[in-house]
């Protein structure tokens, strides 16, 4: 598989191009390091498709390489499923799976070194007090009364904290760098924290665990990386990754380029706060289709190939963008499902039609394409009976002028069978409809009725052959664009109570047994997928994927 990254600006593409036809740069490697606290997002799928695709783009490599730093929130559920994302994005990782971890010991020795050459001391000040003595944007650092301990007394006291002799908070390791920077990331930064912690990796060998930022430069180096792209917020973090590059006997000196964060509205992609929708229960699990991780897109019925088209439409730029409206996913998705997916009927809110002039017992089937431009997916089977099933929305008592449905004493065309005219409306006793009384004219199959027009067509399901389903009609989480930009309100506040509606419906027979994840468009519906969990349980359950309408097509023809 390989990812077409040239229909779309991406800057760090064209620096490395740039660079390999200068002859500066070689082989290049990259990484994708997710930290393994939570699923992936739509916003790593952007930074998976980047790196993943440049090395293959240049013929390079990419590694994979979990940022296990801290052990109290990594579990191996979230490393399972990282490495089971990249591969169903359809991505290959370089060598083994790598993991922070496996430097450890290379990164305290490291650390000895730092010690050793007067540039890192073990600080007792606690995390209030290391706040304060920082300083602000606009006000420089204070040394801390630690600063100056002796390299054999530092060296001494990281043994200790090695040796899990020393409680959790009351000792870190600091590089000693320049308190007055005006770069704060600067200001004797934390290498070291005591944490009695049982690790996923590499189990209690170790008390104490190194810093993001000291680690992850230098894992960078250790494995050869060429280029270390981020996202913008690492920019003030870059002379602090090139700081410890330029003080450590690193075998290799990797370059880090920082490109802008995907932000998508109505959609939240802080790993914090989806954890918390988690937790809370308020949606089904990290693969809930409501969330933007990959497993939850996937869930609901993305395919692999529409999320890199949707990646490639955004591009790869330095400046931020601001809000990429998620009419561009959608359409990425509704243009690969309308080319490869096949075709079914489905009624979602089922109204009984009774068939006056079809004899009991009477039963007509249709062959019809699978798709209407793919002969490779064959036909379906579809059996027309007297009583069938309509949409309740394909229905109205009292219509409007251009209503070209099904109304009292009005004709509409059954999809691929005969145009059928509504002659009585039944009701219950609550005097809600419960079935309409319809005659066909039997001289219409395949032809237009003589003398008269019937602009409408409806889907429909045979009652005797149809297919029990439950339909699961999801929709954005949040009703705002931005459900988290005001830090003083509750994002969930704003969550859509109608992000998701379940239905009992209806399908045609070719329905019946469907393999998990199989998509279809249900005609005049939208596109749906077959819920991966529930098929395997047994339960023939579809949740939608998108609808039918493609705003961001329109909005383009516009522009």
């Amino acid at each position: 598989m390989t990812t077409d990254t040239t229909s779309a600006p991406n800057f760090i593409r064209n620096q490395i191009r740039d660079e390999i036809e200068a002859g500066r740069t070689g082989k290049i490697v990259t990484r994708f390091p997710p930290e393994p606290n939570g699923f992936l997002h739509i916003g790593h799928a952007k930074s998976i498709c980047l790196n993943f695709g440049l090395a293959e783009q240049f013929g390079g490599d990419c590694h994979l390489r979990f940022d296990d730093t801290n052990p109290a929130k990594e579990e191996q559920a979230y490393i399972d499923a990282i490495k089971e994302d990249v591969s169903w994005l359809g991505f290959e990782w370089a060598g083994p799976v790598r993991f922070a971890s496996d430097y450890f010991d290379q990164l305290y020795a490291w650390a000895q070194h730092l010690i050793r050459e007067g540039k890192a001391y073990v600080d007792d000040l606690s995390p209030d007090e290391i706040r304060e003595y920082r300083g602000t944007l606009t006000e420089p650092g204070r040394p801390s009364p630690y600063r100056e301990r002796s390299v054999e007394e530092n060296l001494e006291l990281l043994e200790r904290m090695r040796a899990g002799e020393v409680a959790e908070g009351e000792k870190v390791l600091r590089a000693k760098i320049d308190m007055a920077s005006p770069n704060i990331n600067l200001r004797d930064p934390i290498l070291y924290r005591v944490r009695h912690a049982h690790h996923h990796q590499t189990g209690d060998k170790w008390k104490i665990y190194p810093s993001y930022d000291f680690t992850h430069g230098q894992s960078d180096a250790l494995e050869g990386i060429t280029h270390s792209i981020c996202t913008l917020e690492f920019e003030d973090h870059r002379p602090l990754y090139e700081w410890f590059l330029e003080n450590l006997p690193v075998p290799a000196t990797p370059r880090q380029i920082e490109f802008a964060r995907l932000n998508l509205n109505y959609t939240l992609t802080s790993k914090r706060k989806l954890k918390l929708l988690v937790d809370e229960g308020i949606v089904d699990g990290w693969d809930d289709p409501r969330l933007p991780t990959i497993s939850g897109m996937r869930r609901r019925g993305y395919t692999p190939a529409s999320i890199r088209k949707f990646c490639e439409m955004i591009g790869v730029t330095r400046a931020d963008g601001g809000l990429v409206d998620i009419a561009m996913l959608y359409h990425a998705i509704r243009a690969d499902l309308e080319d490869n997916a096949p075709r079914a009927m489905a009624v979602l809110k089922p109204l009984k039609v009774v068939l006056t002039n079809v004899p009991e017992g009477h039963e007509e089937v249709y062959e019809v394409p699978g798709h209407p431009a793919r002969d490779d997916l064959g036909v379906r089977r579809i059996p027309f009976t007297r009583e069938l099933y309509i949409d309740q929305d394909d229905f109205m008592e009292e219509p409007p002028k251009k209503f070209f449905r099904l109304a009292p004493g009005k004709e509409v065309r059954l999809r691929n069978s005969y145009v059928i005219r509504c002659d009585e409306v039944i009701k219950d006793a609550a005097g809600e409809i419960s079935e309409l009384r319809c005659s066909v004219d039997f001289d219409t199959l395949g032809k237009n009725p003589e003398g008269r027009k019937v602009k409408g067509v409806i889907h429909w399901v045979s009652a005797a052959h149809g297919v029990p389903m439950e339909v699961r009609l999801y929709d954005n989480l949040f009703t705002v664009e931005q459900p988290d930009r005001d830090r003083d309100a509750d994002f969930l506040d704003h969550l859509n109570p109608e992000s998701l509606v379940v239905c009992q419906a209806i399908g045609e027979p070719s329905l019946a047994e469907v393999d998990p994840e199989s998509r279809f468009q249900f005609e005049r519906v939208g596109y749906f997928c077959a819920d991966r969990h529930a098929c395997r349980d047994g339960k023939l359950v579809f949740n939608r994927t998108v609808g039918l309408k493609d705003s961001w097509a329109k909005i383009q023809k516009k522009g």
